[in-house]
């Protein structure tokens, strides 16, 4: 049996995808909860924890409210515990937000068992609905639509970051809310433009927040070089406080790189600044069927700027999948985003997310979404199923030797004058070799690679297994990697010329 509270409680949830990303969200509504807060508290888990221990640690306390945020990262599991929560505790009331439940909303198994789902932005809206069944006037309604919300009148959260947040988990920070741009694949284009947070007030929280030990922030907005000004006094006010451990992540708008911003992006250390690159595509064809603006040109060229006159670590994303693209097109993306060396590219594929205008294509482009989270396109009018399996493990093995940095001498003999096509290859293989795309020990991986190529590119493989070995040697794996001699001397020299940063290393 649980002990019942005197009085009513209520406790925000959710469960994250990792440890270290602590909810911005709940944050948000603990902080305008006014009166009601003494009776609140947030208590977070992970995807990875057992449904049923979730259930017990929140109903320890005996709440009266558990608002839950719901996201396609959670969503299964965010079900699994309100249901074992109403066949234990049917008087809880349980209320839903976040944007997977915010579209779609009855259609959805969640829906059955909870008691409110608060669409929107829900800062104030969850404060008034506690308010109401406190008092004993719930509403009738099931499903509440927040109204819009002026950001002034928002009591900021970044206080209720704790010490131990502090010390261990990400700061999630934003600036501005809602995006100008209508790329249908995204949430944020259902937003009518972008809102600023008041900026004197953001940076005197932005102050304090640093003051109590935070460096690591990671900024939220979708277009954090939208209003240049702006830009720059943020960047001014970090700058002011540079330390080596200082570190910012900031999702930039490709083609709008002014000289002014230039020049201040110029003075930031190596290791303190990471972009987070939208590319998608750069079929002009596909941009205009999912309505996004961009231009291919001056986006290659500032992401070609970026690398070669900042210290900033650049993360591009590309996006399978979407209406219109073919593995043909979708290749020349590949290729010409490589040409421009960004640290990382995310290979994404196409999701469906619950209220995104990208299902209007579904019938003129045969979009077969997936029915369970997180709904990943299965195939469309150019690209069948299979070939949408070969492109998830072309991603998967992207991430394992072109993103993780162990193939960076390697790589681009792998890759050489076809990279898209010349990886593909390497995917297949391995893939027929294996039949896994989890789970391959490190030292396997090399030997595997090695092996692929050897049949695969014999005109570059002894050059390829030379650098091969010196990759090794760098990830101080135990046990030897023999496939060619290499004398200590050239690799030791090889591999102190090539080193990166520690600290640079500390942030990726």
């Amino acid at each position: 049996m649980f002990s019942v509270r005197m009085t009513p409680m209520i406790i925000l949830s959710t469960l994250n995808a990792k440890y270290i990303h602590a909810s911005l969200a709940l944050r948000y509504l603990y902080a305008n909860l006014e009166e009601l807060q003494s009776q609140a508290k947030i208590s977070e888990y992970t995807i990875n924890a057992r449904p049923i221990d979730i259930v017990e640690k929140l109903l320890v306390d005996s709440p009266k409210i558990i608002g839950l945020g719901v996201y396609i990262w959670n969503c299964e599991e965010t079900l699994s515990v309100i249901a074992q929560i109403k066949r234990i505790a049917p008087e809880v009331v349980i209320i839903l937000g976040g944007p997977e439940i915010s579209y779609e909303t009855e259609e959805q198994s969640l829906f059955e068992h909870c008691d409110y789902v608060i669409t929107g932005a829900a800062d104030k809206s969850f404060y008034q609905l506690c308010k109401d069944i406190f008092s004993g006037n719930a509403p009738t309604r099931k499903i509440l639509n927040s109204k819009p919300i002026e950001l002034k009148d928002l009591t900021l959260p970044y206080d209720l970051y704790n010490e131990e947040d502090l010390k261990q988990r990400v700061m999630y920070i934003e600036a501005s809310r809602g995006c100008p741009f209508k790329c249908e694949f995204c949430l944020s284009s259902l937003d009518k433009t972008s809102y600023p947070f008041e900026l004197e007030r953001f940076l005197m929280e932005m102050d304090k927040l640093h003051a109590r030990g935070a460096r690591h922030f990671k900024f939220v907005d979708r277009t954090f070089n939208l209003k240049i000004k702006t830009s720059l006094q943020i960047l001014d006010f970090f700058l002011e406080r540079m330390s080596d451990d200082l570190f910012l992540h900031f999702e930039v708008i490709p083609d709008h790189l002014p000289e002014k911003l230039k020049d201040k992006l110029r003075l930031f250390p190596e290791g303190s600044l990471q972009f987070e690159v939208g590319i998608q595509t750069f079929n002009q064809e596909v941009q205009a069927n999912i309505s996004r603006k961009q231009n291919n040109e001056k986006s290659k060229a500032n992401l070609i700027w970026l690398k070669e006159n900042t210290n900033a670590h650049i993360h591009a994303d590309l996006i399978f999948g979407l209406p219109g693209e073919t593995l043909e097109t979708f290749s020349d993306s590949f290729d010409q985003l490589y040409e421009c060396r960004p640290h990382e590219i995310q290979m994404g594929i196409l999701k469906r997310l619950r209220g995104s205008p990208i299902i209007r294509h579904t019938k003129t482009f045969d979009l077969r979404f997936s029915p369970i989270p997180p709904y990943s396109i299965l195939s469309n009018n150019t690209v069948s199923f299979q070939t949408m399996q070969r492109v998830n493990r072309f991603a998967r093995y992207w991430d394992m030797i072109g993103n993780s940095g162990r193939f960076s001498h390697s790589l681009p003999y792998i890759l050489n004058d076809h990279p898209f096509d010349n990886f593909l290859q390497l995917t297949d293989w391995i893939f027929d070799k294996t039949d896994q795309t989890h789970k391959i020990n490190l030292k396997r991986l090399y030997e595997l690679v090695a092996q692929a190529c050897e049949g695969l590119f014999p005109n570059t493989y002894s050059d390829l297994v030379i650098n091969m070995e010196i990759d090794y040697l760098r990830s101080k794996l135990k046990g030897s990697f023999k496939r060619l001699e290499l004398s200590n001397t050239t690799i030791e020299e090889t591999v102190v010329k090539s080193k990166h940063s520690s600290r640079q290393q500390r942030h990726l």
